[in-house]
């Protein structure tokens, strides 16, 4: 017993030595010293922008804090110049010694959010409709999507027939996500054929796990249904003609069209 005493006692973890209060002063007021740093830099960076990107950027992140809206501007930039995954990591990766602060503080703008992508699904469709469309009726395209996501704990994967990979009598299926995407059909100068903005999206979610989490199962048409509606509630004085595959083609979405 005695032996086991002492190796337990030689695997504590040393008692850590409480600061005094003018230690703790002193640390934060190298945090602040730190922090207001990082803020001149991240001005200075968004400063530096082109006049067109720089009045797009802070157009679409009038919905969040000044200090967000500032990282968020440079994580929009490097997802411009980045090549292959878009992860938080690969876009701080690229730009490397421009990033100012900590990464952690990037990561926190997704990780623990505050904003409303509603609210800024708004700021992106208004621009798009006031700068490219602004008269005459709004053409839009409605689809869905398989983002493969593997993992234990991915929020709302499952197994989604992939269109791209199958054929008529073969399946192929994914593990991941299922994205009903609405996208605004936008003419451009230097191209014949129309741009397909994605403005909204929505979550596929099986029925099995609508029924674990006693939440309402929605198909992708009512989920498209739901985007035109939004839609519609945003822009009531415009006209919208909707293009869909033979997936969409239900009912209840048609009588939506007619109402």
């Amino acid at each position: 017993m005695p032996d086991k005493e002492a190796a337990m006692a030689s695997i504590r973890k040393p008692r850590r030595n409480r600061l005094s209060k003018a230690q703790r002063r002193q640390r934060r007021q190298r945090q602040t010293r730190q922090a207001r740093a990082v803020r001149r830099r991240l001005y200075t960076l968004h400063d530096q922008l082109p006049g067109p990107a720089q009045r797009l950027c802070d157009w679409l992140l009038q919905s969040f804090t000044q200090p967000t809206a500032l990282r968020l501007t440079l994580l929009l930039c490097a997802a411009l110049l980045t090549v292959g995954n878009h992860t938080v990591l690969n876009l701080l990766r690229t730009l490397g010694p421009m990033v100012p602060g900590d990464s952690s503080s990037y990561r926190r703008v997704f990780s623990q959010r505050r904003w409303s992508s509603w609210r800024l699904a708004r700021q992106l469709t208004t621009w798009v409709v006031q700068h490219l469309l602004p008269d005459g009726p709004i053409r839009l395209a409605g689809d869905d999507t398989v983002d493969e996501h593997r993992g234990k704990r991915v929020y709302g994967k499952g197994r989604h027939r992939d269109p791209v990979r199958s054929t008529h009598s073969y399946t192929a299926f994914r593990w991941g996500h299922k994205w009903v995407v609405l996208a605004i059909l936008v003419p451009f100068p230097f191209t014949r054929r129309l741009w397909a903005l994605p403005v909204l999206v929505a979550l596929y979610r099986s029925e099995e796990e609508n029924q674990r989490r006693r939440r309402r199962h929605k198909t992708p048409p009512q989920l498209l249904r739901q985007l035109l509606l939004v839609l519609l509630r945003w822009f009531p004085q415009r006209h919208f003609i909707c293009a869909a595959d033979g997936n969409f083609a239900t009912h209840d979405l048609a009588g939506c069209a007619r109402r």
